[in-house]
């Protein structure tokens, strides 16, 4: 065996002892007012799932406000045109815990919700999340089980928002260059970055 690797969980909270009062206190079981708030304003959010092929973050975003509240307890996430992968929906279907954490551009505190969720094509909860006159394919019911705010030291870290720190885009390859390189039989790095940017632009919504 490792020694230098922690393999129980006796042995990972003598490692790192007990979690201050605050930290074992913040958590809660329902959405409060402040929560809510967080979910108005949050035009972003990584999904986490789990299924019998291992794990998934997906990101999701919309307007400020697109994940609906629907009580306490309950969340509406509607599920915007993508690539049809379903990969997050389809781990759902086999094991219907997931995390979701919520941010919001400027803040450095984040919104940690886990819970579980189910998928919905129920026309009458997804209309009213319509953008552009297009209802969503589907939709995440999320039953909220525990929910609390992550303070805000990886954000500062990370500085995520701090625009001086941003890359130029130019100094990544692009997204059809990178898919030439990685996927055999695209030719034209091209042609790829036009299919994809019309995308942008009509296959939002």
């Amino acid at each position: 065996m490792n020694q230098s690797e922690i393999r129980s969980q006796d042995s990972l909270h003598a490692y790192y002892g007990e979690p201050n009062e605050r930290a074992a206190k913040k958590q809660m079981d329902r959405l409060d007012k402040h929560c809510r708030h967080f979910i108005s304003v949050s035009p972003f959010f990584v999904l986490a799932t789990s299924g019998p092929g291992g794990t998934d973050a997906s990101p999701r975003g919309d307007a400020p406000g697109f994940v609906s509240v629907v009580d306490d307890n309950t969340l509406i996430v509607p599920d915007r045109m993508g690539n049809n992968r379903v990969d997050s929906m389809s781990n759902i279907l086999e094991n219907p815990n997931v995390g979701l954490l919520f941010l919001v551009p400027g803040m450095s505190e984040t919104l940690r919700i886990n819970g579980k969720a189910r998928v919905t094509v129920d026309e009458e909860l997804l209309e009213p999340m319509s953008v552009r006159g297009k209802c969503p394919k589907s939709g995440l019911i999320v039953e909220v089980e525990e929910v609390f705010m992550h303070c805000a030291k990886a954000l500062m870290r990370s500085h995520l928002w701090d625009s001086e720190r941003h890359i130029e885009r130019s100094s990544f390859p692009t997204l059809g260059q990178i898919f030439k390189d990685q996927i055999a039989g695209i030719e034209d790095a091209g042609e790829t970055d036009k299919a994809i940017q019309e995308g942008y632009t009509t296959r939002l919504y």
